[in-house]
């Protein structure tokens, strides 16, 4: 059975007479990136802010690392975090930088800087001054910053946000070098869905405040992958048509009243005509398929009406 290390039930988050968050429930499993999916304002930062402790929750619970009340309190200390961005100093070194923050965090370790920094790919730019780095540079000493108390979760808001392809696909290397090979559970928000597709096992929508899904990569590729949408009363009856009849073994049961066919060679007419001499109702039948971003705006659009 996977370790929770972070499950929230009903978190709530009020300013007054705003909600930024209602009633979120997720679960985080040891050695997995989770992505947190949503538009600007959708709660993503509230969220991460409340498990953090950055601010307080108005109602809800969490638990981390098994541990709730004031017991999970004392487990946000094996939490890192870049929520906020650390004010680093321009005229510092990327190594002075992060002495500066050890000592704030009371780090007396100081090999754990070039730890990270070797973590993160930037052993070379130890001696150079904050000012020159390139905006990856900048969110990679970032993340470093976040592993200087070596947790075992971190939690990454918008790390990408801004960035060119190049310096995308080196952070995306770095999650996976950081989970695979650290062994570091990672939490990811962004509002680019197949940027966080590219790093992430596991995801959960939210918009307005709510959750709408949390779902695998497998269960988005379902969903997204092409098909052929059959609507019946008879669930049962329309899969032993298609095995039986059509050969047909690559089809989901979505629920009651919807099957859909994977198979590529499958066609629609012909399952249609089969179902039809079986005497299977047959209440709507259609080829479906989308892409990650329309997946994403049509569950948004769902929740909105």
């Amino acid at each position: 059975m996977k370790e929770i290390v972070l499950k929230t039930n009903g978190l709530t988050k009020k300013y007054k007479k705003f909600t930024a968050l209602e009633n979120a429930d997720m679960t985080v499993y040891r050695g997995e990136i989770y992505g947190l999916i949503g538009r600007n304002g959708a709660g993503k930062t509230t969220l991460m802010k409340v498990v953090t402790g950055l601010t307080e929750k108005t109602s809800g619970e969490f638990e981390i690392f098994g541990k709730t009340g004031p017991a999970a309190e004392r487990e946000r200390k094996r939490i890192g975090c870049l929520i906020e961005n650390p004010a680093f100093f321009g005229n510092l070194t990327a190594y002075r930088n992060l002495r500066y923050y050890c000592m704030q965090k009371g780090i007396t370790d100081l090999s754990q800087i070039d730890e990270v920094l070797k973590m993160l790919n930037l052993t070379d730019a130890r001696d150079r001054k904050f000012k020159q780095f390139s905006l990856g540079m900048k969110q990679r000493l970032g993340i470093a910053f976040s592993l200087l108390d070596n947790p075992d979760l971190v939690i990454l808001d918008e790390p990408i946000n801004g960035l060119d392809p190049i310096a995308i696909s080196e952070l995306r290397d770095t999650f996976h070098k950081l989970n695979t090979e650290h062994g570091v559970t990672i939490m990811i928000s962004s509002h680019i869905l197949s940027e966080l597709y590219a790093v992430a096992d596991r995801f959960l929508f939210i918009d307005k405040g709510h959750v709408l899904k949390e779902m695998t990569k497998e269960e988005i590729d379902l969903e997204c992958m092409r098909c052929i949408v059959v609507k019946t009363s008879d669930t049962k009856a329309a899969a032993t048509v298609l095995e039986e009849k059509l050969s047909i073994t690559d089809y989901k049961v979505i629920d009651s009243s919807e099957i859909r066919v994977y198979e590529r060679s499958a066609a629609a007419d012909i399952i249609n005509r089969e179902l039809i001499r079986a005497d299977v109702s047959v209440s709507g039948i259609s080829e479906a398929g989308i892409s990650l971003e329309d997946y994403f705006k049509q569950l948004v659009g769902e929740e909105s009406k």
